[in-house]
């Protein structure tokens, strides 16, 4: 299974919010590219970069950074603001490894379908619940569509891999909503990666076992709750859950 470090980008800062809430944020930094360093040398290969300001507004607003972090040597999948093909196309221009739509996916079914046969498994979908429902526009609106049934759908259209997050529990350290992620992984043909207050290392156990595509791991590991080296090991199963 795979583990992938996160990092939210706000004006350029490296941040975190509690729950999608944009006035609920914490700042860890001012240097992206010397956090992604330093995930590299705890033993990570992949990267999650969120742009929030992109996300809000609606189309991506620190390519600049994005471009740098794709220098790293770390593979790197970018989600916030991706609602055109035009902002898929730029940002993929950058060496991003993987777009990821939110939005425009519960939005605009066709333009979705149109990426994912021009591009294939470099378009992910983020599916973002509240109380089981898909969110969109950074979080900020819930539309009526169950996020299972919506994954179901996703997969029909030939999506690849989801990342699938319950608001709840994101940016809380209160632990993630393992029940869901057992019943996604159930969707053949699915690639799921958890993300959303994956806070302990038995958490990551589970989902391995689960048979989870991947963990995105965010407040966790800025708040020292996670090793990320350990983390890692733990989800080759190389290192034993404690």
């Amino acid at each position: 299974m795979l583990i992938l470090p996160a990092i939210d980008l706000r004006g350029g800062q490296v941040v975190r919010l509690r729950q999608g809430d944009y006035d609920r944020m914490t700042v860890y930094g001012d240097n992206p590219c010397k956090v992604a360093e330093g995930f590299l040398a705890a033993g990570a290969t992949q990267l999650h970069v969120v742009d929030l300001d992109g996300a809000k507004d609606g189309s991506p607003m620190n390519r600049g950074v994005i471009a740098e972090l794709c220098k790293t040597g770390l593979h790197v999948e970018v989600g916030g603001g991706m609602r055109t093909r035009q902002n898929v196309e730029d940002t993929l221009a950058l060496g991003v490894d993987r777009i990821i739509v939110g939005t425009m996916a519960i939005k605009d079914r066709p333009l979705l379908k149109e990426l994912v046969d021009a591009f294939g498994a470099k378009i992910a979908v983020g599916v973002d619940t509240k109380d089981g429902y898909v969110a969109t526009h950074g979080w900020l609106e819930t539309s009526s569509v169950a996020g299972v049934d919506f994954c179901k759908e996703l997969r029909d259209m030939g999506v690849k891999t989801v990342i699938y997050t319950d608001i709840s529990k994101d940016g809380e350290l209160s632990g993630t909503n393992l029940a869901v992620y057992e019943e996604l992984c159930r969707i053949e043909g699915l690639q799921v990666i958890a993300s959303g207050g994956v806070t302990t290392e038995a958490e990551i156990a589970a989902l391995r076992q689960m048979g989870a595509y991947g963990a995105i791991l965010g407040k966790a590991l800025y708040a020292g709750r996670l090793d990320l080296s350990r983390a890692l090991g733990v989800a080759r199963g190389e290192v034993e859950a404690c």
